[in-house]
This record gives structure tokens, C-alpha cells and sequence, in this order.
């Protein structure tokens, strides 16, 4: 009877007595607390992402240019997450179609898409997604620029004529856009108004030179990209 009335004791606030089985123990009221705290005890976390009543603003950018002109390079260097990628490898069917001459190294090629996300301020989340350069992968265009609230088209001075239809495409459809002239080492560097004048870019078009290898270049390109958009379109 010792040995009952002493291991009932251990489970409960209040001494067992005979006769009267001991209750079970209250919880702990302080541990509940803490456990039902949520987000508030996260270490590291943001002062917006703990106040529940501001949901971050998601906006969407489009990276359009032509084959090899660096669009999975900049979502990958800027993305704060794993990017999504669809690249698949080169075969010799597009020998015939892509052309490898400023990219010799180049073995594989976006098929579908590029994903990205980056956040850029307390509450400013842009979800980044890259095009496909082909134009046999042109039909998702208009799929991927759904809901997008500007493009930044991506240039190679080697080979400017490549963004001519990315250009043209934004032009026709009225989405935002800047010229993010995407600088490979071993070329030639350009004037932002001297690639404006080759592809006769609007003067209220933002035109940079950029490494879409480097991430700060990346997020200044970001940057002005949503400066444009809101003077574009301010509501």
C-alpha cells in the first residue's frame, strides 16, 4: 500500500489520501504559455513577420531576354531561397537552332521556367521568375507575365538583336520594363546611353549595366526595376 500511495504521489500537486486516488497533475500553466506563444519566441525573426495584422506585399517580375544572356544566373544569385529551375541538357537537335557563339560552354538551357523569391524591404516580397530564351518556348510568355507588375529585359552586347523580341513583346502588351545590360567579362563595356541608342529605347526607360553573377547587382537591377513600375503605374 506504501509503494501505491507513493507512486500516485508523484503524479499529483496534493498528497494522496487513503482511500481517495490522487488526482492527476494541472499542466503547467507558464510551459502552456510558452507553447502557444508561436512565432513570438522565434529568435531572429522580423518585427513584421511577428504582427500578424501585416501580410507582406507580393509582387511578381518577369526576366526575359534572349538564349544565354545570363536570366537563370540572375534568379539563382538573387534568390533567398532554392531556385526552381527547368534547365535540361543541349542535344545535337539544336545545333540547327541555338546558337553557342558567344557561349561555347554552355550545356544546358531553361525549358520552362526560372523561380526565384528575394525580400527586399520589412514587408516587400518579389517573387522572381525567368523566361525561357527560345523561341519555340515563346507560348508561355504571356502565361508567366500574368499578374507581373514589370519585366527586366536582359542584354548581351555581342549580340543586342536577341532582346529585340523581349522588347518588343512588353512594348506591345504596355508591362513596365527596364534594359539590364548583363556585362561578360572579356567584353567590351558600354554606355548605359550608348546601349539605349542601339536599341532605341524610350528616355523614360531605366537602362543598367549589371553581373547577374553578383547579387548586389542583381537587387540594385531589382530596385530600379520597382522604382520604374511605380512611377508607371503609382496605384
Amino acid at each position: 500500500m506504501d509503494s501505491v500511495v507513493s507512486d500516485a504521489s508523484a503524479v499529483s500537486d496534493a498528497p494522496a489520501v487513503a482511500g481517495i486516488p490522487a488526482q492527476p497533475k494541472a499542466p503547467d500553466t507558464d510551459l502552456f504559455r510558452r507553447d502557444t506563444a508561436g512565432p513570438d519566441t522565434e529568435d531572429g525573426a522580423r518585427d513584421w513577420q511577428l504582427d500578424h495584422t501585416r501580410a507582406p506585399i507580393a509582387t511578381k517580375i518577369v526576366v526575359a531576354g534572349g538564349f544565354g544572356v545570363g536570366k537563370t544566373t540572375f534568379v539563382r544569385a538573387v534568390s533567398e531561397i532554392t531556385p526552381l529551375q527547368t534547365e535540361a541538357l543541349m542535344t545535337r537537335a539544336s545545333e540547327d537552332t541555338d546558337d553557342l557563339t558567344a557561349t561555347p560552354d554552355k550545356i544546358t538551357t531553361t525549358v520552362a521556367m526560372d523561380f526565384g523569391r528575394i525580400t527586399l524591404d520589412n514587408d516587400l516580397v518579389l517573387y522572381v521568375f525567368g523566361t525561357p530564351g527560345q523561341q519555340r518556348f515563346w507560348f508561355m510568355w504571356d502565361d508567366l507575365v500574368r499578374g507581373a507588375i514589370g519585366a527586366i529585359v536582359l542584354a548581351d552586347t555581342r549580340r543586342l538583336t536577341d532582346c529585340f523580341p523581349a522588347l518588343d513583346y512588353f512594348e506591345s502588351c504596355g508591362l513596365p520594363y527596364i534594359v539590364a545590360v548583363n556585362h561578360f567579362e572579356g567584353t567590351e563595356l558600354f554606355e548605359a546611353d550608348d546601349v539605349r541608342e542601339a536599341l532605341t529605347v524610350p528616355p523614360h526607360v531605366p537602362v543598367v549595366i549589371m553581373d547577374a553573377r553578383k547579387r548586389y547587382s542583381v537587387v540594385e537591377s531589382l530596385l530600379a526595376m520597382v522604382a520604374h513600375a511605380l512611377e508607371a503605374t503609382p496605384e
